[in-house]
């Protein structure tokens, strides 16, 4: 062998199993993950890395599974400090009685950087490396998540009325555009536009937004059919369902990212299939708040990308994405009385490769390919918990929780070591949630 038949690699990763997610199905055995820069740039047999290959750095996981890093579709970060605020209560009550009042109370720069902070700390360490953020201040949510290394769809918020953000649609629209311009060419940080839900943002707003996003190209998340309520309001209003009233609005779209879909009927399903728009399921906050249920099955089989996400830690309660692929998977499975609906494998292309779609960014991120970018977790299944392990696969989903994550890479920049974070300061974080949580407490009992 000559040098020149050498690749130099900064990482090497020796994995007892690699689910790559593509190609689809595949469990690897005794593989290496090779890391060059900040993409990929193998994924091959152990003794195919050690006549390639030389690494500085090799990291030995004799009981752990390697995959790409999950992306968290839909959540709002800085909503961490609420959680377990207000808990067993219906959506609008919910809303109307506790959140929007705390929000008028705390929600401020500070609120959301402390916030946002506890978030990425919780989902980098349950195995997120992306995350989309509906929330007040964008800006702010956008400069911790480039501090700290983590990829971040970051949505700014639109509103028929004021919040401490701004003073109402025209202000949100201009300062969002602002923020787009300002962050649209970001490797980690992709601006998207968030008009709350169709009962928050009137007509003239949504064309706005439908607009600034078709002239840069930008995102929408939009929180849709969550709730029966809502449909039959909205029914008893302007006599259209809300997919109906948003295809006509030219909001439905190939970069539309409808958020919840419960409360469906064939024509949703159409407008969906016909205008390419993607579906973002919740499926715990869904259930807490008994807001009804996603027909997966029947999204995926017309056709529908459909990705996973948390929603926030006030309506979960947490922000653990291996906890979620297992509701949504035994969730599915009931919804359509078809214990195939929704396997391990297509459960977490819904958390890997499905949200890179929804991002548009699946040609460098949510799988383990050569080129691709370095964003992966390691999850260690020698536990007794996770004892035997037949099927890899089966236990990420099935048996699984978060906290098993070991290591995490995003741009192959440690992110996680060993169970411990390596770029945010967790003591110092928690003097300061702690803050927050005497404050918050005070104010709910006054």
């Amino acid at each position: 062998m000559t040098a020149d038949t050498i690749t130099a690699a900064d990482i090497r990763i020796n994995a007892r199993w690699v689910i790559p997610i593509e190609p689809a199905n595949a469990v690897l055995e005794h593989q290496a993950v090779l890391v060059q820069g900040e993409r990929i740039a193998a994924v091959v047999s152990r003794d195919e890395a050690d006549a390639r290959y030389r690494a500085k750095e090799t990291i030995d996981l004799p009981n752990h599974v390697v995959l790409p890093g999950l992306i968290n579709m839909h959540g709002h970060a800085a909503m961490s400090l609420f959680r377990g605020l207000a808990d067993d209560l219906p959506l609008m009550t919910w809303l109307n009685d506790h959140i929007w009042p705390a929000e008028g109370a705390f929600v401020s720069e500070p609120f959301i950087a402390d916030g946002t902070q506890l978030a990425m700390a919780e989902m980098l360490r349950t195995g997120t490396t992306t995350f989309a953020d509906m929330y007040f201040f964008p800006e702010i949510v956008a400069q911790l998540a480039k501090d700290a290394g983590m990829r971040a769809q970051v949505c700014f918020p639109l509103l028929d009325f004021p919040t401490p953000w701004g003073a109402g649609p025209d202000e949100y629209l201009a300062k969002g555009e602002g923020f787009i311009r300002q962050w649209q060419d970001d490797p980690f940080i992709m601006p998207a536009i968030g008009p709350h839900a169709p009962y928050t943002v009137s007509d003239e707003p949504l064309t706005k937004a439908v607009a600034l996003s078709r002239s840069t190209g930008t995102p929408i998340q939009i929180h849709l059919h969550e709730t029966a309520f809502e449909v039959a309001d909205a029914l008893e209003k302007t006599g259209k369902r809300p997919t109906a009233r948003m295809a006509e609005l030219g909001v439905l779209g190939p970069t539309t990212q409808c958020v919840h879909m419960t409360q469906i009927d064939d024509s949703d399903i159409q407008l969906l299939k016909d205008t390419g728009a993607q579906v973002i399921h919740c499926p715990e906050s869904n259930l807490k708040l008994a807001s009804g249920l996603s027909p997966v099955q029947k999204f995926r089989e017309a056709g529908i990308n459909v990705a996973i996400g948390t929603d926030g830690a006030a309506s979960n309660n947490d922000l653990d994405l291996f906890g979620e692929l297992s509701t949504a998977s035994m969730l599915a499975k009931v919804v359509a009385d078809d214990a195939t609906a929704l396997s391990a494998h297509e459960a977490l292309a819904m958390a890997t490769i499905d949200g890179a779609k929804a991002l548009g960014r699946a040609h460098e991120l949510g799988s383990l390919q050569a080129g691709k970018l370095a964003d992966i977790i390691a999850v260690d299944l020698g536990d007794p918990f996770l004892q035997p392990v037949y099927d890899p696969a089966s236990h990420l989903v099935y048996s699984n929780h978060g906290r098993q994550v070991s290591h995490s890479w995003i741009n192959g920049v440690p992110q996680v070591q060993e169970g411990r974070l390596t770029r945010i300061d967790v003591p110092d974080l928690m003097l300061r949630v702690r803050g927050w949580a005497d404050r918050i407490r005070e104010q709910q009992t006054s």
